[in-house]
């Protein structure tokens, strides 16, 4: 494969590899579902998204597994806070997160599993944690040795010496400030398992070392997140996997923030922006757009006029595919990638020079419609559109964005009857020479949203861009 990815450990771009050939395996760290998700969780979705798309075009065979952490400090906080159980609170909030997965028309996970679905595996790891020296009970809780892995830090670019103690220490002693919880002893009124070291419930990090071995293997290709996982979380996770024996992710890949003011978008800073609150600004697929567009590794500044302005750029692809859908039928999405854009995939998923190669093709394919092209040319160039918006996800006569797939088929219906038995009325004003009763029945026509374009095979109409 051509395909380069930058890879965080090695702090440099490298030829992908899979460990099996033919087959690709990506573990991403999903949401932790204390609240409701932001777009700043949602990027990360849609980045990985993109990626699984271009895996599969290239012809590998993808496993992709996105993991829910029902179960930690935070959700037990903000659950006592809420006044309902703990799992209760996780289970909303997860029910979010999917929906907004599903609303920008990510694909579903291969899997999608659960911490608290997967003690047993966490038991077993400690053990083995325990047994191989890296790992001690103190008080119920067990803690992992940091200085027992030399490697720690390495991910980060980290001094050992240099780090401060880890913040998530529970009722035990640690040997080193520094050692980092793989569980937590029961307290009151929280939840927990029982374990040979007492009961308690599981630390932060434990969870995806074992749910992404589970289901990718002890060494698998892709380990993701956002770029503020790589520490402590993912620099935790390749300690207790490699002390442990396993070989884990063979490259690590992560997504920059989203920031408002300069500042990175979190709960805590009070500057979350929801994705129900966007969405009422514009369609999803458009948001998805927005989300896509820049660099995964680049910071995203949002403000509004780039959300307007993207929600812009996918109207002008959606221009394009409609009208010519409208003169030769929609056909497949599976043309001719043009070179621009398989180029710029391969080089570490460049979606922003991928989008300027497809927004060349559009402008050129406009041209063969202005120039009244034989039908054979527009079907190709249509499919070679398609196909390219298709792998971004945002193709917008697939069945997730298509105005005939949303629900609203016989709506649309009578709008195109009423339309057209306006447009009808001003050909015939035309015709007679009537421009004036013509022109109030385009004005009419706009003052309810509705553009009208006069094109060589006759008016058309779209929906206005929202102001």
């Amino acid at each position: 494969m051509s395909l380069t990815l930058y890879d965080t450990a090695a702090g440099a771009m490298r030829p992908f590899e899979p460990v099996t050939p033919g087959r690709a395996s990506i573990y991403l760290c999903g949401a932790t579902v204390q609240s409701a998700p932001h777009i700043g969780h949602i990027r990360s979705s849609v980045t990985f998204d993109i990626l699984r798309r271009w895996m599969a075009e290239r012809g590998l065979d993808v496993t992709f597994v996105r993991n829910v952490t029902d179960i930690d400090d935070k959700i037990l906080a903000k659950s006592a806070e809420a006044g309902v159980p703990w799992w209760q609170w996780a289970l909303i909030n997860e029910r979010a997160f999917a929906d907004a997965y599903d609303a920008l028309g990510c694909l579903p996970a291969t899997y999608e599993p659960r911490a608290s679905g997967h003690v047993p595996e966490m038991i077993a790891l400690m053990q083995r944690l325990i047994d191989g020296g890296h790992a001690y009970a103190s008080g119920g809780d067990v803690y992992f040795a940091v200085a027992s892995f030399p490697p720690y830090g390495s991910l980060s670019g980290q001094n050992l010496a240099d780090m401060r103690p880890a913040a998530d220490s529970g009722s035990g002693a640690k040997r080193d400030p520094r050692d980092f919880a793989l569980w937590k002893g029961t307290r009151p009124g929280e939840p927990s398992w029982q374990t040979p070291w007492g009961p308690g419930r599981p630390g932060w990090h434990l969870e995806c070392s074992v749910m992404a071995t589970k289901y990718c293997g002890t060494e698998f290709d892709i380990h993701g997140g956002g770029l503020d996982l790589v520490f402590p979380h993912h620099e935790n996770e390749i300690a207790q996997s490699q002390a442990a024996g396993d070989p884990f992710a063979r490259y690590w890949m992560h997504n920059s923030w989203v920031t408002m003011a300069g500042e990175k978008m979190s709960k805590s800073l009070g500057n979350s922006l929801g994705i129900d609150h966007l969405l009422e600004q514009v369609r999803p697929v458009e948001l998805r757009y927005y989300l896509g567009a820049a660099h995964y590794r680049s910071t995203m500044e949002f403000s509004e006029q780039a959300l307007q302005e993207a929600a812009a750029g996918y109207r002008r692809i959606e221009s394009f595919v409609d009208r010519a859908a409208e003169r030769v039928g929609a056909g497949e999405p599976k043309g001719i990638m043009c070179a621009d854009f398989t180029t710029a995939l391969d080089d570490d998923l460049g979606v922003p020079q991928a989008l300027a190669a497809l927004h060349n093709e559009v402008s050129q394919a406009n041209q063969l419609l202005a120039d009244e092209a034989p039908d054979a040319a527009i079907r190709g160039v249509l499919a070679s559109v398609r196909h390219m918006a298709d792998i971004l996800g945002i193709d917008p006569l697939s069945p997730t964005w298509s105005r005939s797939g949303d629900g609203d088929t016989r709506y649309r219906e009578v709008a195109d009857a009423l339309i057209a038995d306006l447009l009808e009325q001003r050909n015939n004003a035309r015709r007679e020479r009537d421009f004036a009763r013509a022109d109030a029945i385009r004005e009419t026509l706009h003052g309810l949203g509705i553009e009208v374009e006069d094109t060589p095979r006759g008016p058309r109409w779209t929906l206005a861009e929202a102001h």
